[in-house]
């Protein structure tokens, strides 16, 4: 039965994570390499826990500093996104608040952002380019909301100002931007069927709907195919400027998504890679 199934599943994941916060804390606290690899870990067997099957398309960099820009719909994009890179995230302050998920993003050292004040932007600008000169991958959601999975909503650019400045030495000692990697997240199937417009919002998560009540259903609802599609990266001097990099980032993202949907694949011309099925359901 649905229910009972979600009630495993729940009980599940409150036992995996709430023995694995000191664990984490731990790595965290002491400045442990396991802190950037304990996540990525644990993100792939809650996935298994929770039946997201995710195909993954292009390769996520890992190698240096990387401001990671995707399209969001639900508060899954969080497990996805960290089940197949080490990732850190970029946040709304307000989350750090909300009971058990508050800790969870404080253990992954997600940046913390007030958008409502723009000192605090530019203060958090800041953090995010030390988090990149120091060779972290950050992932930022720049709609500034989570949508109906539908879509994508414009862009805001402020945040990508963290990557204007030469913040990376190369081997011979020049300067170089860091780079932006467009990532687009489809939610595409349910069951192992393909999935509707009417279904997207058993696993989107925006408006006024309210977590807990959301989370049930969508565990009840079962088994969820999801495509991630890591684009190849851009660069501010590429293209000109966080405004220029932010509109090609929102249309290859959008671009990504609409095929997504559609059960498309990136043509032939593309760089990417082939597509990698990571299998996270039982």
């Amino acid at each position: 039965m649905p229910g009972l199934r979600a009630t495993a599943i729940l009980a599940t994941f409150l036992i995996m994570t709430l023995a694995s916060i000191p664990w984490q804390a731990s790595a965290v606290r002491f400045k442990l390499r396991r802190r950037k690899t304990f996540p990525n870990r644990f993100h792939k067997l809650l996935c298994r826990l929770f039946g997201i099957r995710i195909a993954v398309i292009g390769t996520p960099i890992q190698d240096r500093g990387v401001l990671m820009v995707a399209n969001h719909a639900s508060y899954l994009d969080i497990l996805i996104m960290s089940a197949t890179a080490r990732v850190s995230f970029i946040g709304r302050r307000d989350v750090s608040t909300w009971p058990l998920f508050g800790t969870l993003t404080r253990l992954q050292e997600t940046v913390y952002v007030d958008r409502e004040k723009r000192a605090r932007t530019a203060e958090a600008r800041d953090i995010i380019r030390d988090r990149l000169r120091d060779g972290d991958a950050l992932v930022l959601f720049p709609e500034g909301t989570s949508t109906d999975g539908n879509r994508v909503l414009a862009f805001k650019s402020a945040l990508m100002g963290a990557t204007e400045a030469e913040v990376e030495t190369a081997a011979d000692g020049r300067s170089q931007y860091v780079p932006v990697q467009p990532v687009s997240i489809s939610y595409v199937g349910i069951h192992g069927m393909p999935m509707g417009r009417e279904d997207r919002p058993l696993y989107a998560w925006y408006g006024d709907m309210e977590l807990l009540p959301h989370l049930w259903e969508m565990l009840k609802a079962g088994p969820l195919d999801v495509v991630v599609e890591y684009h190849p990266p851009i660069t501010v001097d590429g293209v000109g400027g966080r405004k220029k990099i932010s509109a090609l980032a929102e249309t290859t993202i959008r671009n990504g998504l609409k095929r997504g949907l559609a059960g498309g694949r990136p043509g032939e011309s593309r760089t990417a890679s082939a597509a990698a099925t990571v299998e996270s359901a039982a």
